[in-house]
């Protein structure tokens, strides 16, 4: 009895450490960061079986995968259309004298390349860059309703509270009109909406599909591939996108505790950009083959005078777009760079960009809050700001309320809005948007509104921030090790 006991521990212990080599091969071949592999070996080997099964969870590479592989589907002629109208855009933007594309044509060139984001530079755009719920809401809601043939929207956060259901009685409204409404939510950042709101808008004749749909949630790798884009798209003509989600928590005039958030409406030819990438996400959330046509891709004239390329990155692209633009950004500046996030967790390259920058003489100004949402993930920022402090970086920790834009301004020529923070999840793992925006003007009023922040901001002293105690160094570095998780 015994030897049958014994014979079957050495088989299942077999069995487990061939389990865990194929695993590693798998890390090995299918993790692209070198951090985040040797981050998930020592996990299997050193947590039986909780780290295989985390891997398995949390660590499938879906980039590599191609799961997500946008799905478009052109009508011949709009095909054509299209074709030419890139061909002429890139011959504007190659002949363009401006100073902010002058200085920033490098970025715009390396987002416009096929192998990476294939981002047009769209000219001639009014923008009006919007500060926190309280100027956002009213404006979007006001564009929703003029809406003739469609609305798409696409949120992360969508609640079902005061804001939430006044967009949804809008929505449903415009669907008894007659207008195409589409919706695509997170199921995971809209789970309070899953049941009741969504059951509205649907019976409504909106059209509402959630964004990879999880079903065992605790053991669903899709969790940790999320829809964090926030896009309106208003009959191919009026766009919105930013850090504002939908909830009363964004709008200082509905809750006691202060939110800084930074969003932007466009008005021009680079809402159809934004409507590429949402009808990019509709046909694969949707399982529909919606054909891009006229209606949704109406030629238009503005008499704006901002250039602005749309930036979309996530697992469906081949490369983390977003940060290979915030890292080009950062490369080309001269003399000054703005940079506003909720986390700070860079990869190395990002990290050394900065510090290369200042070390050259730029003005690096960093702003986060000062009271994050998350202690571990705050901590393990923390261990970053040493080294950017000792090159000159100045960080600023705001104080007013959280901090929750995800912004940057480099050298008062080239501004950017998005849904990026500047972490590993937001660069590699969460489908994100952001707009680069080559105007003076719109660069200048954000720069304006950074240094505003930073009234309500308390700089980080280098030398204080040295001094601190041992065992707070010791936490940052134990939680550093789970940055490439966070």
């Amino acid at each position: 009895m015994w030897y049958e006991q014994i014979k079957w521990v050495l088989l299942a212990e077999v069995a487990y450490v061939f389990l865990v080599l194929l695993t590693g091969i798998l890390v090995i071949w299918d993790t692209r960061s070198t951090t985040k592999t040797l981050g998930y070996l020592l996990l299997i080997v050193f947590l039986p079986v909780l780290g295989i099964l985390f891997y398995f969870t949390f660590g499938i590479n879906y980039r590599k995968r191609k799961i997500y592989t946008s799905k478009l589907q052109l009508d011949e002629e709009l095909r054509k259309e299209l074709e030419e109208g890139e061909l002429k855009l890139l011959e504007y933007l190659q002949s363009q004298k401006q100073e902010e594309l002058v200085q920033n044509r490098e970025l715009a060139q390396l987002m416009a390349n096929k192998k990476t984001a294939k981002a047009l530079v769209f000219p001639r755009n009014k923008v009006e860059i919007l500060q926190n719920g309280e100027e956002l809401f009213p404006l979007l809601f006001e564009e929703i309703k003029k809406a003739k043939h469609h609305i798409h929207i696409e949120y992360y956060i969508y609640e079902d509270d005061i804001t939430g259901n006044l967009l949804k009685d809008i929505l449903i409204e415009k669907a008894r009109e007659g207008v195409e409404v589409r919706f695509i939510y997170d199921d995971f950042g809209s789970r309070s909406i899953r049941k009741k709101l969504i059951k509205e808008l649907k019976c409504a004749g909106v059209l509402a599909y959630p964004f990879n749909k999880i079903k065992l949630l605790a053991l669903a790798n899709k969790i940790n591939y999320r829809n964090h884009r926030k896009i309106v798209i208003i009959d191919g003509t009026v766009s919105f996108t930013g850090g504002i989600n939908v909830s009363d928590k964004y709008d200082n005039t509905k809750n006691d505790s202060y939110w800084r958030d930074t969003h932007m409406m466009i008005k021009g030819p680079a809402t159809l950009a934004l409507q590429e990438t949402f009808i990019s996400d509709w046909n694969f959330c949707s399982q529909e083959n919606l054909v891009v046509s006229r209606p949704y891709f109406p030629l238009q004239i503005s008499n704006g005078k901002a250039h602005i390329q749309v930036i979309s990155s996530g697992p469906d692209s081949d490369l983390p777009n977003i940060l290979f633009a915030v890292i080009q950004a950062i490369n080309l500046a001269r003399y000054e760079i703005l940079l506003t996030t909720p986390y700070y967790i860079p990869d190395d390259t990002l990290q050394e960009s900065l510090i290369i920058a200042a070390l050259s003489g730029v003005q690096v100004h960093l702003l986060i809050p000062a009271e994050g949402d998350s202690r571990w993930v705050s901590t393990g920022a923390e261990s970053y700001f040493e080294e950017l402090l000792r090159a000159g970086v100045k960080i600023y920790r705001y104080k007013k309320g959280f901090v929750h834009a995800k912004t940057f301004v480099t050298d008062r020529q080239l501004a950017s809005v998005g849904t990026a923070n500047l972490d590993l999840r937001s660069f590699d793992l969460n489908f994100e948007v952001s707009a680069l925006i080559y105007d003076a003007e719109i660069a200048n009023q954000m720069a304006e509104t950074f240094f505003e922040d930073l009234k309500d901001a308390e700089i980080i002293d280098p030398e204080q921030w040295e001094n601190r105690p041992l065992w707070r160094r010791m936490a940052e570095q134990v939680i550093r090790l789970t940055s490439p998780f966070m």
